[in-house]
């Protein structure tokens, strides 16, 4: 019994170093050395200064700024509480939700489909794309608010506009982020 016990605590002690420490530290220094860029959360610098990640959607303040997918994440786009609402494709207050928004979407670009992505939340709450669809949808209203042609807008969403990875995996998107601080390069807002 007693060299089971010990055989069990030196086993225990053994396998916590090995997996707790050994290959945590192993994995991060090869993603440091091979995926430096994607290892530390693709951080987004300006002058110096981090303005956020390329993989955690923000909200966006001012008609002059493409809005990012609703976010359901704690009190909007946070980290620490990732999920999306839990309501059924049934639930009143979802379909109240998606009314208020679309209703609101309308009447910012009327007589135009309001794209999905743009009324629902995602699953994590913290998506930082939306499609081309959505936002060729803001093309009008961000251009009206900089004071830009809106072929002006629509030449830099086609240039931060993604398509499949791989040419076959997931959808084309364009990540919010980028393309207003494009926007800001382009057209400093006052």
């Amino acid at each position: 019994m007693k060299k089971n016990l010990l055989t069990a605590i030196l086993m225990t002690i053994a396998t916590t170093i090995l997996l707790g420490v050994i290959y945590p530290l192993a994995v991060t220094g090869v993603a440091q050395m091979l995926f430096p860029r994607q290892a530390n959360g693709e951080l987004i610098r300006e002058r110096g200064k981090i303005i956020g990640s390329k993989l955690i959607g923000q909200e966006f303040s001012g008609a002059e700024y493409f809005d990012s997918r609703p976010s359901a994440a704690g009190n909007g786009y946070d980290a620490e509480n990732s999920n999306g609402t839990q309501y059924g494709p049934t639930n009143q207050k979802l379909i109240d939700e998606v009314e208020t928004r679309a209703a609101a979407a309308r009447k910012e670009n009327s007589g135009t489909p309001v794209p999905i992505d743009l009324v629902t939340a995602s699953a994590s709450g913290l998506d930082p794309d939306i499609t081309p669809a959505a936002a060729q949808f803001q093309v009008p209203r961000v251009a009206r608010e900089r004071g830009m042609t809106e072929e002006a807008v629509q030449e830099v969403v086609r240039k931060y506009t993604e398509g499949r990875q791989f040419a076959f995996l997931g959808e084309p998107r364009v990540n919010v982020l980028e393309l207003n601080l494009a926007l800001d390069r382009a057209r400093p807002m006052r």
